[in-house]
């Protein structure tokens, strides 16, 4: 497996220049359906030298499907955002306390469907480590990294058929446990396709 610390921000931009359609989505069908537009903020950080990328753990509510789940920071574009781009970063400041002029985008990945009918647009950027953050605890409950080589290694995920009362079976990607933590569904999908960049 390539040792992904090696590569630079200039790399990584470069790999992203790149995107030829690779993706970790739904069955095709699901593009027809109609979707809001979104985008969520993939920030890599540096710790001991070694890549990592920053998720967040939604706040549980009894009323939203997606409460407790790790995501990445993100949320609906809205009329005030100029682009995909500020919206990513609008809600990362909102929901975590990470202000824009210290994010250095480094570009994006194709859109992910969710079954939330949502079309998302990760945004790609590197975030100065340490930093302090701000947590909304009515959206976050907890932010934390996992390293990229982990995620990388096919070992630690595997792809099973989910049934959904809506849709035929279809493959999703579920992550072993990581510091107590459980990634899988749409952000694990956005995940191994950056990663599926990266080793190109």
């Amino acid at each position: 497996m390539p040792d992904l610390n090696i590569l630079t921000p200039e790399n990584i931009r470069s790999c992203l220049l790149q995107c030829s359609g690779i993706t970790h989505d739904l069955p095709g069908h699901w593009t027809e359906i109609e979707c809001q537009q979104a985008a969520v903020l993939i920030p890599f950080v540096q710790i001991q030298q070694q890549w990592h990328l920053l998720y967040i753990r939604r706040t549980a509510h009894p009323d939203d499907p997606h409460s407790g789940q790790v995501a990445f920071a993100g949320g609906k574009y809205e009329l005030v955002d100029e682009n995909l781009t500020t919206t990513a970063l609008r809600e990362a400041q909102e929901e975590i306390g990470l202000m824009p002029q210290d994010v250095k985008v480094l570009g994006k990945l194709n859109y992910h469907h969710s079954i939330s009918r949502f079309r998302i647009t990760p945004v790609v950027a590197q975030v100065p480590w340490p930093y302090a953050l701000t947590l909304d605890q009515q959206e976050v409950a907890r932010v934390f990294t996992i390293p990229l080589n982990w995620l990388a290694n096919s070992e630690n995920y595997c792809i099973r058929q989910h049934q959904h009362e809506q849709l035929q079976p279809f493959p999703v990607v579920y992550f072993d446990e990581y510091d107590g933590e459980l990634l899988w569904g749409a952000t694990a999908r956005m995940t191994l396709s950056l990663i599926s960049l990266l080793k190109q």
